[in-house]
C-alpha cells in the first residue's frame, strides 16, 4: 500500500460531505483522494516547448507520468517551467477572458508564486503586477520564483492585505487565493485531513470575508476580483460569496468558463442566489486535478484610469516609479 491508500479522513468530516454530496457522488470523491494525485508543469513560454499532454485550461500547462526530482533538473531552478496543481492554473481563463487591456493587477496573497507567475504570463503586454506576501519568509521565496521566471513588470510586497487600505479604488485587477481549509489538497498534505474540524472552517471564512471585503475596496469601477480557494467547503465558497454580494451590491458576479469535468457553484450551499452557479468548483474525482474553487467578480461602473499607469510598455522607471509610491504609502517593496 501507498502513502495514499493509507489515509485516514476524520469521520466528521465524512459525515459532513456525504451529506453535502450525496452517497454516491462522496465514493467517487473518497476513491479519488486516496489516489496519487496527478503532477503537472507549465512551461514559461519565453523559454520552452513541448509536446506532453496539454492541460486542457492552461495554454502553457502539461501532466507528467510521473513525479520527477525538480530540485535536481537546472531548467527547473533556470526558471523554465513551474511545478503547479493543474486546477489552479484555471486562473488564466478568467484572465484571458476578461483582461484585454493593459491594466495594474494584485496578488494579495500570492506565495509561494504559482498564481503570480500564471498571471504574468497571460497579462497583456503593458502590464504591471504587485505580488504580496504577508509572511516575511513565505515573500522572499515568492520573490525568487519571480525573479527565476524571468518577466521584469513585477513588485513584490511584504505586507498585511490591511495595510493596502490606503489605496481605494486602485487596482485593476487583484486576485486573492485565501487563506483556506485544503480539503481539496486532502492527498498532497495529510496533515491538512488530519487537522480538519468543521469549526476550523468556519473560522477561516471569517479571514476570507475580511480579505474579500478589502480586495473589494481596492478595486477601481471596472475591475475585475478573482477570488480562490482550494477548498470545497460551502462555508468558505459559496458562503463566502454570497456573504460579499449581500453586503457589496456594487460586485457583480461573473460566468466563467466551463470545461469537462468543471462542476458550478450550488446556490444551496450559499444563500439561495441563482448567480452562485457562475462559480466554478473543480473535484478531484471528476476531472484531473486537485479540489478547487474560484469565483470572478466585475465592480459596478467604470473610469478613465483604468489602466493608465501601465498604458505604454513598462520599463526601469514605471516599475521605480511605483516601487517608490508604494514606499511612499508604507508598503515595503
Amino acid at each position: 500500500a501507498n502513502y495514499y491508500t493509507k489515509m485516514d479522513l476524520p469521520a466528521s468530516f465524512i459525515k459532513y460531505t456525504r451529506s453535502l454530496l450525496g452517497d454516491e457522488e462522496y465514493d467517487k470523491l473518497a476513491v479519488a483522494i486516496q489516489q496519487e494525485p496527478p503532477v503537472s508543469i507549465r512551461f514559461n513560454k519565453l523559454r520552452m516547448d513541448s509536446q506532453l499532454v496539454p492541460v486542457p485550461w492552461a495554454s502553457e500547462g502539461f501532466y507528467l507520468d510521473e513525479r520527477l526530482t525538480f530540485t535536481f533538473d537546472p531548467l527547473f531552478h533556470a526558471g523554465c517551467y513551474y511545478v503547479q496543481e493543474a486546477s489552479s492554473m484555471f486562473v488564466e481563463q478568467a484572465l484571458r477572458q476578461y483582461v484585454t487591456e493593459p491594466v495594474v493587477m494584485l496578488d494579495l496573497c500570492a506565495a509561494p508564486g504559482g498564481k503570480s507567475t500564471h498571471a504574468r504570463s497571460v497579462l497583456p503586454e503593458g502590464s504591471l503586477l504587485v505580488a504580496n506576501e504577508v509572511i516575511r519568509n513565505r515573500s522572499q521565496i515568492l520573490a525568487e520564483n519571480l525573479t527565476k521566471w524571468g518577466h521584469p513588470d513585477v513588485v513584490v510586497t511584504n505586507n498585511d492585505p490591511a495595510d493596502f487600505s490606503s489605496l481605494p479604488s486602485f487596482f485593476d485587477v487583484i486576485l486573492t487565493d485565501v487563506p483556506c481549509s485544503g480539503e481539496g489538497m486532502f492527498r498532497k498534505e495529510e496533515a491538512l485531513a488530519r487537522d480538519w474540524t468543521p469549526e476550523k472552517s468556519q473560522e477561516l471564512a471569517a479571514i476570507q470575508r475580511e480579505l474579500i471585503l478589502q480586495a473589494a475596496d481596492m478595486l477601481r469601477p471596472g475591475g475585475q476580483f478573482l477570488y480562490s480557494t482550494c477548498t470545497f467547503a460551502p462555508d468558505e465558497d459559496e458562503g463566502v460569496v454570497s456573504w460579499l454580494l449581500e453586503n457589496r451590491p456594487d460586485m457583480e458576479l461573473i460566468e466563467l468558463p466551463s470545461y469537462e469535468g468543471f462542476t458550478p457553484g450550488v446556490p444551496e450551499w450559499g444563500n439561495g442566489d441563482p448567480r452562485l452557479t457562475r462559480c466554478v468548483h473543480l473535484f478531484p474525482h471528476t476531472m484531473q486535478g486537485e479540489g478547487h474553487f474560484m469565483a470572478l467578480f466585475r465592480k459596478e461602473g467604470k473610469t478613465d484610469l483604468i489602466g493608465t499607469m501601465s498604458s505604454a510598455k513598462p520599463n526601469a522607471d514605471t516599475r521605480k516609479w511605483l516601487e517608490l509610491f508604494l514606499k511612499e504609502i508604507g508598503l515595503k517593496t
